[in-house]
């Protein structure tokens, strides 16, 4: 299930985005806006969602979060943008990583 959202997920949501991949949750996350769409098969999912709902895409960013070892990766084919100067599925900017790092800090508060 995807849930997409400008607030910090409460637990019951958080149990429903873990029914893709149990501990895991990919996070797709417009980082201008601070809006996350989590819970996504494949980030391309969430992607869209944010796309078709007025984020530009040089601001939507992909990645995940581990519940269980609370790590945050940056990791998604979606980053892969030569245009933007990202020439790895691994978010590359620094600036882009650490504000990746405390939207997701800021979305899964109920659980890190």
């Amino acid at each position: 299930m995807i849930v997409t959202t400008t607030a910090p997920y409460t637990r019951e949501e958080i149990e429903k985005l873990k029914e893709q991949f149990g501990t895991y949750i990919k996070t797709v996350i417009d980082i201008k806006q601070k809006i996350c769409s989590a819970g996504c098969d494949r980030h391309f999912d969430s992607e869209q969602i944010l796309l078709q709902s007025g984020s530009h895409q040089v601001d939507v960013w992909g990645g995940g979060i581990d519940l269980e070892t609370k790590i945050i990766d940056f990791n998604s084919f979606i980053n892969i943008r030569l245009s933007d100067n990202n020439h790895s599925n691994e978010i590359q900017d620094s600036t882009i990583r650490d504000e990746y790092k405390k939207l997701t800090e800021y979305f899964f508060q109920t659980v890190l």
